[in-house]
């Protein structure tokens, strides 16, 4: 009896080291499509939205700060996004950061709020905003395939070194693929969204 339990005990390990492996993979493919969806959330389209500007650097007392820590951010209709500093002392600052980014923006200040109009995307910026937006994804496919590649070759060591059988990996690897498979298709999925948005006259 004591050793039919050994041999549960390792069965038990083998499952959960299988599941570190898939876990993992599937852990980092979500990372990757998190981390396109940040960077595309700054690509121009023809609306006005706060991610447009919510992550530019302002010299808050010396400080690079991203603009969503010192001020509220919104966009009233689709062609203007306006900026509430919290300390009005910084609103030289915010309408210098604005200018000074190679988004085209010409901001105007009240005194209180700036108003940052967003000027229509020519059809010529918007193709070039498509083919960024698809080099983007391009990359995060590739990101999601390297850690399908990972995963097989921890698979393949596993059963290598006896901790799992053929059948085993063989099943593990399947899983992988549809998982692969399944983060693909959301990137795809989120880069025609955003291209739709891009697009949107």
């Amino acid at each position: 009896m004591p050793e039919r339990k050994g041999k549960d005990n390792n069965n038990d390990q083998t499952e959960r080291t299988i599941a570190d492996v898939l876990g993992e993979a599937e852990r980092k493919m979500g990372q990757s499509i998190a981390a396109m969806r940040r960077d595309i959330s700054g690509l121009r389209t023809g609306r006005a939205a706060p991610s447009l500007v919510e992550d530019l650097a302002v010299d808050y007392y010396g400080s690079p700060t991203p603009l969503k820590q010192i001020a509220s951010i919104s966009a009233p209709d689709a062609r203007a996004i306006l900026v509430q500093p919290w300390d009005r002392q910084s609103l030289r600052d915010i309408e210098r950061s604005l200018t000074q980014s190679d988004l085209g923006f010409n901001p105007s200040n009240d005194g209180n709020v700036i108003t940052v109009p967003i000027p229509p995307l020519t059809q010529e910026r918007r193709r070039e905003m498509v083919r960024l937006l698809k080099r983007k994804a391009e990359d995060s496919k590739v990101a999601v395939r390297n850690v399908r590649r990972d995963g097989v070759d921890s698979l393949r060591k596993m059963e290598r070194d006896k901790l799992i059988s053929q059948d085993e990996n063989r099943r593990s690897q399947d899983t992988l693929q549809k998982t692969t498979d399944a983060h693909v298709k959301s990137i795809d999925e989120v880069a025609a969204a955003k291209e739709a948005e891009i697009m949107e006259v």
